[in-house]
Protein backbone atom coordinates (compact mmCIF):
# COMPACT_ATOMS: atom_id res chain seq x y z
CA UNK A 1 0.00 0.00 0.00
CA UNK A 2 1.20 3.67 -0.38
CA UNK A 3 2.86 6.12 1.68
CA UNK A 4 1.14 9.53 1.75
CA UNK A 5 3.27 12.48 2.77
CA UNK A 6 0.49 14.85 3.91
CA UNK A 7 1.80 18.77 4.87
CA UNK A 8 -0.39 20.61 7.36
CA UNK A 9 -0.56 23.40 9.03
CA UNK A 10 -3.00 25.63 11.15
CA UNK A 11 -6.23 26.74 9.89
CA UNK A 12 -6.41 23.46 7.14
CA UNK A 13 -10.26 23.14 5.80
CA UNK A 14 -11.07 20.49 8.51
CA UNK A 15 -13.21 18.07 5.95
CA UNK A 16 -10.80 18.23 3.46
CA UNK A 17 -8.50 16.66 5.72
CA UNK A 18 -10.16 14.47 7.70
CA UNK A 19 -12.46 12.99 4.82
CA UNK A 20 -9.49 11.81 2.61
CA UNK A 21 -7.07 10.57 5.44
CA UNK A 22 -9.93 8.35 6.76
CA UNK A 23 -10.64 6.79 3.23
CA UNK A 24 -7.11 6.26 2.82
CA UNK A 25 -6.52 4.72 5.58
CA UNK A 26 -9.44 2.49 5.00
CA UNK A 27 -7.98 1.54 2.03
CA UNK A 28 -4.64 0.51 3.43
CA UNK A 29 -2.86 3.38 3.27
CA UNK A 30 -0.59 5.10 5.45
CA UNK A 31 -1.08 8.90 5.78
CA UNK A 32 2.22 10.74 7.23
CA UNK A 33 1.66 13.92 8.40
CA UNK A 34 4.60 16.90 8.05
CA UNK A 35 4.86 20.42 9.49
CA UNK A 36 7.29 22.63 10.84
CA UNK A 37 7.90 20.19 13.88
CA UNK A 38 7.06 16.93 14.77
CA UNK A 39 4.94 16.27 17.31
CA UNK A 40 3.07 19.81 17.77
CA UNK A 41 -0.30 19.48 16.76
CA UNK A 42 -2.39 21.56 14.20
CA UNK A 43 -6.15 22.75 14.16
CA UNK A 44 -8.31 23.10 11.45
CA UNK A 45 -10.35 26.47 10.78
CA UNK A 46 -14.09 24.98 10.76
CA UNK A 47 -14.02 22.90 13.51
CA UNK A 48 -10.76 22.75 15.16
CA UNK A 49 -10.12 19.37 14.36
CA UNK A 50 -6.90 18.42 16.04
CA UNK A 51 -4.16 16.80 13.78
CA UNK A 52 -1.00 15.52 16.05
CA UNK A 53 2.49 15.87 13.33
CA UNK A 54 4.07 12.73 12.80
CA UNK A 55 7.25 13.97 11.22
CA UNK A 56 9.34 17.87 10.68
CA UNK A 57 9.50 18.89 7.00
CA UNK A 58 13.12 18.20 8.11
CA UNK A 59 13.87 14.25 8.72
CA UNK A 60 11.74 13.48 5.28
CA UNK A 61 12.00 12.87 1.56
CA UNK A 62 9.87 13.10 -1.11
CA UNK A 63 11.70 9.83 -1.99
CA UNK A 64 10.71 7.62 0.49
CA UNK A 65 6.85 8.34 -0.11
CA UNK A 66 4.49 7.28 -2.95
CA UNK A 67 2.28 10.14 -2.97
CA UNK A 68 1.84 13.37 -1.77
CA UNK A 69 -1.46 15.11 0.08
CA UNK A 70 -1.98 19.12 0.25
CA UNK A 71 -5.54 19.46 2.20
CA UNK A 72 -6.38 23.12 1.71
CA UNK A 73 -7.63 26.33 4.18
CA UNK A 74 -5.49 28.98 4.59
CA UNK A 75 -3.02 25.80 5.44
CA UNK A 76 -0.99 25.65 1.99
CA UNK A 77 -1.00 29.55 1.89
CA UNK A 78 1.39 29.60 5.22
CA UNK A 79 3.29 26.68 3.75
CA UNK A 80 4.49 28.07 0.49
CA UNK A 81 5.99 30.78 2.30
CA UNK A 82 8.86 28.18 3.39
CA UNK A 83 11.19 26.93 0.56
CA UNK A 84 11.49 23.64 2.29
CA UNK A 85 7.72 22.52 1.55
CA UNK A 86 7.81 24.43 -1.98
CA UNK A 87 10.81 21.83 -2.84
CA UNK A 88 9.12 19.18 -0.72
CA UNK A 89 6.26 19.09 -3.27
CA UNK A 90 8.28 20.34 -6.73
CA UNK A 91 10.08 16.69 -5.84
CA UNK A 92 6.69 15.21 -6.18
CA UNK A 93 5.68 16.80 -9.39
CA UNK A 94 9.15 16.09 -11.21
CA UNK A 95 9.22 12.69 -9.99
CA UNK A 96 5.62 12.13 -11.38
CA UNK A 97 4.57 10.77 -7.97
CA UNK A 98 1.18 11.35 -7.37
CA UNK A 99 -0.20 14.63 -5.78
CA UNK A 100 -4.20 15.04 -4.47
CA UNK A 101 -4.83 19.03 -3.86
CA UNK A 102 -7.66 20.34 -3.17
CA UNK A 103 -9.17 24.03 -2.73
CA UNK A 104 -5.81 26.08 -2.02
CA UNK A 105 -4.09 23.55 -1.75
CA UNK A 106 -2.89 23.97 -5.31
CA UNK A 107 -1.06 27.37 -3.79
CA UNK A 108 2.31 25.15 -3.14
CA UNK A 109 2.32 24.10 -6.58
CA UNK A 110 1.97 27.74 -7.97
CA UNK A 111 4.68 28.34 -6.05
CA UNK A 112 6.63 25.11 -6.50
CA UNK A 113 6.01 25.96 -10.07
CA UNK A 114 4.67 22.81 -11.48
CA UNK A 115 1.56 24.17 -12.92
CA UNK A 116 2.38 24.74 -16.59
CA UNK A 117 1.01 22.97 -18.96
CA UNK A 118 -1.35 20.92 -16.50
CA UNK A 119 -4.98 20.84 -16.31
CA UNK A 120 -6.25 21.52 -12.89
CA UNK A 121 -8.93 23.31 -10.57
CA UNK A 122 -9.05 25.04 -7.28
CA UNK A 123 -10.94 26.91 -5.27
CA UNK A 124 -12.05 29.89 -7.61
CA UNK A 125 -10.44 32.63 -5.59
CA UNK A 126 -7.58 31.23 -7.02
CA UNK A 127 -8.09 30.74 -10.62
CA UNK A 128 -6.55 33.78 -11.66
CA UNK A 129 -3.10 32.50 -10.25
CA UNK A 130 -3.56 28.53 -11.17
CA UNK A 131 -4.23 30.24 -14.69
CA UNK A 132 -0.86 32.66 -14.55
CA UNK A 133 1.01 29.46 -13.59
CA UNK A 134 0.03 27.81 -16.49
CA UNK A 135 -2.87 25.93 -15.69
CA UNK A 136 -5.16 24.74 -18.14
CA UNK A 137 -7.78 25.70 -15.40
CA UNK A 138 -11.21 23.45 -15.28
CA UNK A 139 -14.37 24.11 -13.00
CA UNK A 140 -15.05 20.82 -12.17
CA UNK A 141 -15.54 18.67 -9.45
CA UNK A 142 -12.72 16.61 -10.13
CA UNK A 143 -9.67 17.11 -12.49
CA UNK A 144 -6.85 13.77 -13.21
CA UNK A 145 -4.19 15.50 -15.11
CA UNK A 146 -1.70 12.79 -16.96
CA UNK A 147 -2.42 10.43 -14.29
CA UNK A 148 -0.44 12.14 -11.94
CA UNK A 149 -2.21 15.12 -10.35
CA UNK A 150 -5.75 15.17 -8.80
CA UNK A 151 -7.73 18.52 -7.70
CA UNK A 152 -10.69 19.24 -6.70
CA UNK A 153 -12.05 22.87 -6.07
CA UNK A 154 -14.28 22.83 -2.39
CA UNK A 155 -15.36 20.52 0.60
CA UNK A 156 -18.54 19.37 -1.81
CA UNK A 157 -16.31 18.07 -4.03
CA UNK A 158 -14.73 15.71 -1.29
CA UNK A 159 -16.46 12.49 -2.57
CA UNK A 160 -15.31 12.71 -6.12
CA UNK A 161 -11.48 13.74 -5.34
CA UNK A 162 -11.38 10.93 -2.51
CA UNK A 163 -12.71 8.35 -5.66
CA UNK A 164 -10.32 9.89 -8.04
CA UNK A 165 -7.43 9.71 -5.42
CA UNK A 166 -7.91 6.33 -4.59
CA UNK A 167 -8.28 4.97 -8.06
CA UNK A 168 -4.93 6.43 -8.93
CA UNK A 169 -3.47 4.75 -6.01
CA UNK A 170 -4.94 1.62 -7.17
CA UNK A 171 -3.73 1.85 -10.84
CA UNK A 172 -0.19 2.72 -9.01
CA UNK A 173 -0.18 -0.54 -6.89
Amino acid sequence: MAKIATVITNLFEDSEYTDPAKAFKEAGHEVVTIEKEAGTEVKGKSENTVVKIDKSIDEVNADDFDALFIPGGFSPDQLRADERFVDFTKKFMDAKKPVFAICHGPQLLITAKTLEGRDATGFKSIRVDMEYAGAKFADKEVVVCQNQLVTSRMPDDLPAFIRESNKLLEARK
